[in-house]
């Protein structure tokens, strides 16, 4: 009688205790979400990404009953936002960020205090990039060929600007560069926003970016030299690739979303499912047409492994650059 005594009192002990500190893992899941997430974008606001993915969170948010909040914070190349999550963020799936490439590269180029494959959960692979090379439409550079031709004249005086030190825009015309055998005054931003003023302002020449460019171009502001895709596009077919210009450099740049480490697999899978859903909304493939970004879906597991991949090619470019920390 003595030890069903104490066993139920050790039980209501336990359960009170349970009650105390929160509910079990898979209760938590279950009742996932119960506020409001919010979404890192690497990038500052107006630019391609960002318009991407407040559309993205927007829909994403109906499906999950819980608005996704855009928090825009721009560094590092857009490895700032998500390097500050993975140390400080907790793994209850309230707090996710956008993953750029960058994040496989810039761990090769300095010092991190992140592992792009063992400090993050995968969450679902979304889109990658149209890259493209502009300038302002009175510029001197009628073809980007005429572009390079005046950097062979002035090696390291011709200057063009990007999103950042390792971001993709940035490695696209270091790679060119190289086969092009030319010196290139590169000149870094904080992101899409403030590049784009930079060159309609005149303060940089020419750019190399995603395509947040495109309605600058579209207002005649702008002039589009090149694009890294394997193919023209439909939307721009006389701009002619990098690839059948002979610089031998295609690129989309494939990102995604993650969390930080050790996230429950079930919250997860629910992230997953609403943002594949967001995916396939026509809404967002209708910006991806005018992004001229095609959908790049992963499942948690395959982008994980994608990830894995990218990381180890990502640091033979690096090196082949020149860019690797000494």
């Amino acid at each position: 009688m003595q030890h069903t005594f104490a066993r139920r009192h050790w039980l209501a002990l336990a359960a009170a205790t349970l009650a105390a500190t929160g509910l079990p893992a898979w209760a938590q899941a279950q009742d996932f979400p119960s506020k409001p997430i919010t979404l890192i974008v690497p990038f500052p606001a107006g630019g391609s990404t960002d318009r991407h993915m407040r559309t993205l969170a927007e829909i994403a948010g109906k499906h999950l009953g819980q608005p996704v909040v855009v928090d825009n914070r721009p560094g590092a190349g857009g490895t700032l936002g998500p390097g500050t999550m993975a140390r400080t963020a907790k793994p209850d799936g309230y707090t996710i960020t956008q993953f750029p490439l960058s994040m496989f590269r810039m761990p090769y180029m300095q010092k991190v205090a992140w592992n792009p494959i063992t400090d993050f959960s995968y969450i679902v692979g979304v889109s990658g990039y149209l890259f493209g090379f502009t300038v302002r439409s009175d510029s001197p550079y009628k073809s980007f060929n005429e572009y390079i031709a005046a950097a062979r004249k002035n090696p390291g005086a011709v200057d063009y600007g990007s999103t950042g030190a390792g971001t993709s825009p940035h490695l696209l015309m270091e790679e060119l560069a190289e086969n092009a055998k030319v010196k290139l005054n590169h000149i870094p931003f904080k992101g899409n926003a403030d590049l784009q003023q930079a060159v309609l302002g005149g303060h940089v020449s020419a750019q190399s970016d995603a395509s947040g460019w495109d309605r600058y171009v579209e207002s005649g502001q702008m002039r589009l030299l090149l694009t890294f895709g394997d193919k023209r596009t439909k939307r721009w077919p006389d701009v002619p690739t990098a690839k059948e210009l002979g610089y031998g450099v295609v690129s989309t740049s494939p990102y995604g979303i993650a969390g930080p480490k050790g996230m429950d697999p079930a919250v997860v899978q629910k992230l997953h499912d609403a943002f594949k859903k967001a995916i396939e909304d026509p809404r967002n493939l209708e910006l991806m047409e005018q992004l001229n970004q095609e959908v790049w879906y992963r499942s948690s597991a395959d982008y994980a492994q994608w990830a894995k991949e990218a990381f180890a090619k990502d640091k033979a470019l690096i090196e082949r650059l020149g860019l690797a920390a000494k």
